[in-house]
């Protein structure tokens, strides 16, 4: 063969493995709403930056006439590009390649990039929309899925790991998104489930549509499976395009700065009359939360579950900040099961990947009821409890309203290693609320609220708490966008660790 020839060679079989399966199952993919591997690719990565690996990479199988059915690639593109300039590997599963199904050779293509990122300490994200384990492959699919899950296991607190769900993914497959740090679902093009409708149905009688089992609105507000929900895909690469320039590409690092066009001593007004006078009158805290953060901008995780908590990044003067709050609009604030669990996942992945945690705390406590003690609430509870005890980045703490009881405790109080924890004047600190102190204090008496009002005026206020030195200081709302400026810069060459140990022993 002329070099020529060698080249033309090399050109057709670059072509033949940028088809994927071909033109036909490229229309349908587009006719399905959805995009082709590579043009998710092409949305996701800086322009011409994406290193292809392994393009020519085929299946090994022979039977059920697969040695006759191979196509470069295998059915998922896999290599490097950037993102806002920095690193990070990519694998996309191709539908339009034996419906991305997963074999062997499919596999190590996936885990090979990941080894790299382990090597290198750079993130890892997958665009999934596979039909699940190749069946031609037998048991050697199903080894690979576990060689994926070990990887995503051993990379998890060290690099970041970000899924995005474009098409099914059902059975063993849901597992490796389900360890990944986020997940991003597209809304009426994907799904998951461990059995789908049809199983479900034979074995229970139910019925149930895919996306009512496991479609993206379900997972982001009902299972919390999902964290966030994208109408299409070029929002869902969009989506992870901003998410990654809040993180670092590696748990050594600190995580990216922005020179801010934010005034970052900037006082502003509205927050002085925010809280309202009645202790029992809601509000948004995402006001607090858009009043502090550089230009307003908040990027909420989880914003569809488990509302009475609200969690997600934001800059301030600059730097990337997790944020934790309780939101009174939803159930007054308190805590519950998912409101728990969602909280303790992001407070870890804060602490993990060495993003301050700030926290604007206005809770009356963990919601009451049979469900939720029968649900676990003691050791759900405890789980963010542990995650604030266990974190070690600098952590930050405004009480607004409400801290009252356990939840006063759980919230990144002093006690548990808070670092900087100031309230407003309109903080109320106690063991809980007037009414149900009241109702204890002078049992089998009417209660008044001449009882109630003595109460609140004694316990109910921050200045006991200050004066214990459980609060380093009582500021005026308009101040809390400098304090926590100043704050945060102090903390910057904070140094904690915890004991020597294997691992803890989370509540799980």
């Amino acid at each position: 063969m002329s070099p020529d020839e060698g080249l033309e060679e090399l050109r057709r079989r670059n072509r033949d493995a940028e088809l994927g399966g071909g033109e036909e199952r490229i229309r349908r993919q587009h006719k399905a709403g959805k995009k082709t591997a590579r043009e998710r690719l092409e949305l996701l990565l800086d322009p011409a930056s994406f290193l292809e690996l392994d393009r020519f990479v085929v299946h090994q199988t022979h039977d059920f006439g697969m040695a006759e059915q191979r196509i470069p690639g295998d059915g998922v593109v896999t290599g490097s590009g950037r993102i806002h300039g920095r690193p990070v590997f990519v694998f996309a599963q191709d539908f339009t390649v034996f419906g991305g199904s997963l074999s062997e050779a499919y596999a190590r293509k996936i885990c090979k990039i990941m080894d790299l990122a382990m090597k290198t300490g750079v993130p890892v994200i997958g665009l999934n929309d596979s039909g699940g384990a190749r069946i031609q492959d037998g048991v050697a699919s199903l080894g690979g899925y576990a060689d994926i899950f070990l990887r995503n296991t051993l990379a998890s607190g060290v690099v970041p790991q970000i899924s995005a769900i474009m098409g099914p993914c059902a059975g063993g497959a849901v597992y490796s998104p389900a360890i990944t740090d986020f997940n991003i679902m597209v809304q009426g093009t994907s799904y998951m489930f461990i059995t789908g409708p049809d199983v479900i149905k034979s074995v229970t009688h139910q019925e149930v549509s895919k996306e009512e089992l496991g479609g993206a609105m379900t997972h982001a507000s009902v299972s919390g499976v999902a964290h966030f929900a994208a109408p299409d895909d070029a929002a869902a690469l969009a989506l992870i395009r901003d998410l990654l320039s809040y993180l670092p590409s590696n748990n050594m690092e600190d995580p990216p700065r922005r020179i801010p066009a934010d005034d970052p001593w900037r006082e502003d007004e509205r927050l002085d009359g925010l809280v309202p006078a009645d202790p029992n009158k809601p509000y948004d805290v995402k006001e607090i939360i858009r009043a502090v953060v550089d230009d307003g901008v908040f990027l909420e995780v989880h914003e569809h579950y488990a509302k009475n908590l609200i969690v997600g990044f934001g800059r301030i003067d600059g730097g990337s900040v997790g944020i934790v709050a309780n939101q009174p609009m939803v159930l007054a604030g308190t805590l519950d099961i998912d409101a728990s669990l969602k909280g303790a996942r992001f407070v870890r992945f804060c602490d993990a990947f060495n993003i301050p945690l700030v926290t604007f705390e206005d809770v009356p406590g963990f919601l009451p009821g049979v469900a939720q003690e029968h649900g676990g609430i003691i050791k759900h509870g405890a789980k963010l409890l542990y995650a604030y005890c266990e974190a070690t980045v600098p952590k930050l703490t405004v009480i607004t309203r409400k801290a009252y009881g356990g939840a006063y405790d759980v919230m990144n109080s002093k006690h548990i290693r808070g670092d900087y924890n100031v309230a407003w004047p309109s903080a109320e600190i106690a063991v809980m609320g007037p009414k149900g102190a009241v109702e204890i204090l002078y049992k089998g008496e009417d209660s008044t609220d001449e009882r109630e009002t003595e109460y609140r005026e004694k316990f109910a206020h921050p200045y006991l708490a200050a004066a214990r030195g459980y609060l380093d200081d009582i500021i005026d709302p308009r101040d809390t966008r400098p304090r926590l400026i100043d704050a945060l810069e102090t903390l910057e060459t904070k140094r904690d660790k915890n004991p020597p140990k294997k691992h803890g022993n989370l509540p799980l």
